[in-house]
């Protein structure tokens, strides 16, 4: 790493003299501007609104606008009279509880480095914050600018990071804000309980930036000469009417299987829209039990009907098949008298 700063953190009577290095880097993945038919690089020219001419650095100042095509022009001697620090010193004002400090104030952050012999008092500060369990409260000029900053500790390194000044954080005004929105007792348990069963221990590195690593993709594959797709992804669409204690019970459950965990939630009071949810079923299911004992019982008349004249056909079927039975019985009965008549008569000659 490269400093950016040398400057001395002013503690008291003691001076700790220190480097200034960027703590964070950020990974986006630039471009530039290019003519899309070659190639070539989009390059601007400094041009003056009024004579159309190119300007020089040298003869470009800053300039405040106040409205209506007025402008008040400043030099560089206008702020050299300003009084902004230039001891290039990092000035402890007070310590601090660190939960008293709103994270929304935070900027940036920089590592300080014990530069020579300072290595010893920059300790002494470092495990005195430590020990104290609170942060220094310090000013520091900066790129022309009087920053307000905490000091504290991170990984044994004493790490500053600038901060807003309270006139540059926004209000908060919303209309919904005004409105009187109450919550149900279930509402809010259910809402508790999806909060304990995704708890958890915050690791950065459980997280990636999905979209850059995807972009890196496209453009490894445009090196290559490849192609590649991405699959589409599955966008759920809301529905007009949410149902809030169902959406948190499913996400409870959701919640539950995703850490191996399962097992009933506990019901709570049913809502008024999941009440008339389960009243429409209820009525579908009987409507549909209806119709189908009556179709039931349409089919077994049916069926009947058709039996019957089945069996009177098979009885008919079946007289004819009787009398040549009995017919047959008679003649063979016929056929064994007319034998017995004639063997006698065979004997005798």
């Amino acid at each position: 790493m490269r400093a950016i700063w040398k400057g001395a953190v002013s503690f008291g009577l003691v001076s700790i003299a220190v480097k200034l290095y960027s703590a964070t880097e950020e990974k986006n993945i630039r471009f530039n501007q290019v003519h899309r038919d070659d190639g070539g690089r989009i390059k601007y020219q400094r041009v003056c609104s009024i004579d159309g001419e190119e300007v020089a650095y040298d003869d470009i100042a800053k300039g405040y606008d106040l409205g209506g095509g007025q402008m008040v022009i400043l030099t560089d001697d206008d702020f050299a009279d300003l009084p902004l620090s230039t001891s290039r010193a990092i000035d402890v004002l007070e310590f601090v509880p660190a939960e008293q400090v709103d994270p929304i104030l935070f900027a940036k952050a920089y590592y300080l480095e014990p530069e020579g012999t300072a290595t010893k008092p920059y300790v002494l500060l470092r495990d005195a914050l430590v020990e104290s369990e609170r942060v220094a409260i310090v000013k520091v000029a900066l790129r022309q600018r009087e920053q307000l900053a905490t000091l504290r500790v991170r990984d044994g390194v004493m790490v500053l990071n600038t901060m807003l000044w309270p006139d540059e954080i926004r209000t908060a005004e919303f209309s919904f804000l005004d409105e009187n929105v109450s919550v149900r007792p279930a509402e809010l348990s259910m809402a508790s309980s999806l909060i304990d069963s995704m708890t958890g221990d915050f690791d950065p590195e459980d997280f990636t930036d999905d979209y850059r690593e995807a972009l890196q993709r496209v453009i490894d594959a445009k090196v290559s000469g490849q192609e590649i797709t991405e699959p589409e992804p599955e966008h759920v669409r809301p529905t007009a009417a949410i149902d809030l204690m169902a959406a948190l019970k499913a996400s409870v459950d959701r919640a539950k299987e995703a850490r191996g965990e399962r097992g009933p939630v506990k019901p709570s009071a049913p809502t008024p829209i999941t009440a008339a949810k389960s009243a429409k079923k209820a009525a579908a299911a009987d409507a549909r039990g209806a119709s189908g004992a009556a179709t039931k019982s349409t089919g077994t008349k049916a069926a009947a009907k058709k039996a019957a004249p089945a069996k009177k056909t098979a009885a008919k079927k079946g007289t004819p098949a009787k009398k040549t039975a009995a017919a047959s019985r008679t003649t063979g009965a016929a056929k064994k008298t007319a034998a017995a008549k004639k063997a006698p008569a065979r004997k005798a000659g």
